[in-house]
């Protein structure tokens, strides 16, 4: 089992633990990956979340164009060179 003893240190309003690259590794972690933490007992899990990757279907069906503010392009005039 991969091991070290690290220091808890402020990070804004919150704490933050930097994971050395050799326990990164070991537990298949890399940058900007999403993991779940949860508490049991005295012990913090940090689990890693498989995401998958999403298909242009799916994007679209969670598109709300009041939520996301409206359509990128709103205009009824042509911007360019395009042909209507």
């Amino acid at each position: 089992m991969t091991s070290t003893v690290l220091n808890i240190k402020h990070w804004g309003n919150n704490l933050g633990v930097r994971l050395p690259a050799a326990i990164a590794s070991a537990a298949h972690l890399h940058a900007d990956q999403r993991v779940r933490v949860t508490v049991e007992g005295e012990r913090v899990i940090i689990t890693p979340i498989q995401d998958q990757a999403l298909s242009l279907e799916q994007r679209l069906t969670g598109f709300d164009p009041e939520r996301h503010g409206g359509e990128a392009m709103a205009t009824d005039s042509p911007l360019g060179a395009e042909r209507w």
